[in-house]
This record gives C-alpha cells, sequence and structure tokens, in this order.
C-alpha cells in the first residue's frame, strides 16, 4: 500500500531535504510497531543481515550510531554487539520509496549472524538440482 506523504514527495529534486522528525513519524511501522531493516556492510555492500526495529530501536540507532534492533523472540532491544561483541557502526540510513523499510549501511566488526558466519545469509538455493548448499564456514 503506498504511503501518501511518500508518494507525494517522489518528485522532489536530489538535494532537497525534508526534516528527519517529519520523515520518521512517516514511517509504516506494521501493526507490531516494527519496520524491516536490511543491513549491509558499507564498503564491501555485501548485505549482512535482516531484522527489525520499532520506534524505540530506531531512535536509539540515530542517538547513538550503534545498531539497535528489536528482537521478536526476546521481546525487547538488541544493541548489536552487546554480548557477542560483533558490533555495527552505522554509517548510513536509506529510506525506501514507501516508508516501509530501512537500508543501514554499516561498520561491521566481527560476525553479523548469530551462527559466527560473515553475514545471516550462508545457504545459496539451487533451484535446478533442488537443493540448498551451506557456502560459508563460520569465522
Amino acid at each position: 500500500m503506498k504511503n501518501s506523504y511518500f508518494s507525494s514527495r517522489e518528485n522532489l529534486a536530489r538535494d532537497e531535504t525534508l526534516p528527519l522528525s517529519e520523515v520518521l513519524e512517516q514511517l509504516a511501522f506494521n501493526d507490531r510497531g516494527l519496520i524491516p531493516v536490511i543491513t549491509q556492510d558499507a564498503n564491501s555492500m555485501q548485505v549482512l543481515m535482516f531484522a527489525w526495529m520499532n520506534r524505540e530501536a530506531l531512535d536509539r540507532t540515530l542517538a547513538t550510531g550503534r545498531m539497535t534492533y528489536w528482537s521478536r523472540s526476546r521481546e525487547q532491544l538488541w544493541v548489536k554487539g552487546e554480548s557477542s561483541g560483533h558490533s555495527q557502526a552505522l554509517v548510513s540510513m536509506s529510506i525506501d520509496c514507501d516508508g516501509d523499510v530501512l537500508l543501514c549501511q554499516v561498520e561491521q566488526k566481527g560476525a553479523a549472524c548469530h551462527t559466527g558466519r560473515a553475514d545471516c545469509f550462508y545457504l545459496s538455493v539451487d533451484r535446478e538440482r533442488q537443493q540448498v548448499r551451506v557456502n560459508k564456514d563460520a569465522i
């Protein structure tokens, strides 16, 4: 579903600006108050992981520069690296054209995946062989 706030700004010229607080108020959080976040390595551009943020996690990430997510399984805020030491420093954040997905580029220290792998996307689908292959070792 198109967000009218974002669709009404589709024709803004390059380098025009909008107040951050105004844009954040218009983000399309789901019925659980969450928005999906794709996290990407700022240097290699490799997609590291997918997670969720609620408004508090988003605000904390912007305030501290440390990636803070919402853990759906634990039902609590989760600062990446707080227990593992494998932290993520926010380099940049982008919002998609519908205001319903965030893309965060980070400086990753250590593994991004809880399995100890560099990223969470280590299972490769081979549709012709109808198999899934583990394609990365843990660090």
